[in-house]
C-alpha cells in the first residue's frame, strides 16, 4: 500500500511539473488519471520494491550526487581524449564483479557504468558485468571498485548493513 501511495504522489508531482496547470478541472483530471494508472499498476501487480524502490530514496539521492560528479569528470576526460591530436583511445572489454545482492542492485550498477561517458555495460550475467571501456583510464577506474561499493551502499541489503549478524543478538562467534 505504501508503494502505491508513493507511486501516486510521484506520478502526480510529475504530472503537475510537466503540465503546469492549476485550474480545478485540470487538477481533478490529473488526479483521476494518476488514480487510474496506480489502480492499473496495482491490478497488474507491478508495484513492488523493485518497480518503485522507495526504500532506496535517501541513499539514492546521495549516490546521484556522487554519480553526477563522476559523469561530469568522465565527460571532461573523454573530451580531452577526443580533442587530443592522436586521440589516445584504447578500446577494451573488461569484466567486473558486482557485489550487490539483488537484481535491482545489479541494474543500478550496470546503468551507472553506462551513464558514465567512456564506458558501456554490454552484459550482466549474475554477479559478472561485461563492460566496454573507451580508454584504459576508464577501465582502471572501474577496476578500483569505488562505484561498485557505492551502489552496494545504496542497495542497503540487510547483510551489508550489519557485517556481524550476531552483534544485536548477544551471541558471540
Amino acid at each position: 500500500m505504501l508503494h502505491a501511495i508513493s507511486l501516486g504522489l510521484v506520478l502526480f508531482g510529475l504530472w503537475l511539473l510537466l503540465s503546469g496547470f492549476f485550474t480545478a478541472l485540470l487538477l481533478s483530471l490529473g488526479i483521476a488519471s494518476v488514480v487510474a494508472v496506480v489502480w492499473i499498476a496495482h491490478r497488474m501487480d507491478v508495484i513492488d520494491h523493485e518497480g518503485h524502490p522507495i526504500h532506496l530514496t535517501f541513499r539514492a539521492i546521495l549516490y546521484w550526487q556522487w554519480l553526477l560528479k563522476e559523469i561530469v569528470l568522465a565527460n571532461i576526460a573523454i573530451a580531452r581524449v577526443i580533442m587530443a591530436r592522436k586521440m589516445p583511445i584504447h578500446p577494451t572489454v573488461i569484466g567486473v564483479t558486482a557485489t550487490q545482492k539483488t537484481e535491482l542492485g545489479h541494474v543500478i550498477y550496470g546503468n551507472s557504468i553506462t551513464l558514465t561517458p567512456g564506458t558501456v555495460t554490454i552484459e550482466i550475467d549474475k554477479d559478472n558485468l561485461t563492460v566496454h571501456a573507451l580508454t584504459t583510464d576508464a577501465a582502471m577506474d572501474l577496476k578500483t571498485g569505488e562505484m561498485d561499493r557505492r551502489v552496494t551502499n545504496v542497495e542497503a541489503h540487510p547483510d551489508t548493513d550489519n557485517p556481524n549478524p550476531n552483534a544485536n543478538t548477544g551471541e558471540h562467534s
